[in-house]
């Protein structure tokens, strides 16, 4: 079944609520980032922020539907984000998944440039990871990281190939991330975390070079 009027500006009121925390945090540069709502599971169709708007600011003109082929469903002068086809593949991977938000930041840019040679980003024991919902005692995480390819079908079939129920999150290469979770609330928290342990990585990694730079040659 379509989503209904009102669950269309359910999702619109949430995203607007997500964009503004967001924007606050300066991770949306220059109108860059895009963050997904799902409204309707079959036929699928999702909330998705318009393209090129600046997410600092709300107006009645920020978000659209669009369907499984990130078309919009209904007629409309706006444009989806270029990169809407990515939030389809996660929605149809991962069913479960109900909001999707994509966030650029200096932090998680800097990890996906440290370890694009790995193709992945790893971490543990760190107390953020439970923010991603996993709980073992000294647990660990691999994030994925892919080229940031510029024809979007080629990046969304390399993030497809690589996405993961255990880790709700993918790097792309001096790009960004897209982060998803059961709904927007569960999806920015998993952002949040991400972030968070991006930023630890990064600031301990600069901080055991100072004291090795600081250190006297014995």
């Amino acid at each position: 079944m379509s989503a209904t009027f009102e669950q269309r500006l359910d999702a619109f009121r949430r995203l607007d609520d997500a964009k503004l925390t967001f924007a606050r945090r300066d991770w949306f540069p220059g109108t860059s980032g895009n963050l997904s709502i799902k409204v309707a599971n079959d036929p699928l169709q999702f909330a998705v922020t318009a393209s090129g708007k600046d997410k600092t600011k709300l107006s009645p003109e920020d978000y659209l539907i669009v369907d499984s082929d990130s078309r919009p469903v209904d007629e409309t002068s706006l444009k989806p984000s270029a990169e809407t086809l990515i939030h389809a593949v996660v929605y149809k991977k991962f069913p479960q998944a109900g909001a999707c938000f994509h966030v650029h930041t200096v932090w998680n840019n800097l990890i996906s440039e440290l370890y694009f040679g790995q193709r992945a980003f790893s971490i543990q024991g760190q107390e953020l990871i439970k923010g991603l919902g996993i709980w073992e005692e000294n647990a660990s995480i691999t994030v994925p990281i892919v080229e940031n390819f510029a024809d979007i079908p080629t990046l969304a079939a390399a993030i497809e190939k690589v996405i993961t129920p255990d880790v709700p999150g993918v790097l792309i290469r001096n790009h960004g991330i897209y982060a998803w979770g059961g709904n927007d609330f569960e999806a920015k928290r998993h952002l949040e975390a991400f972030e968070f342990l991006f930023e630890y990585h990064a600031r301990l990694l600069q901080l055991r070079q100072a004291v090795v730079s600081h250190t006297p040659n014995n």
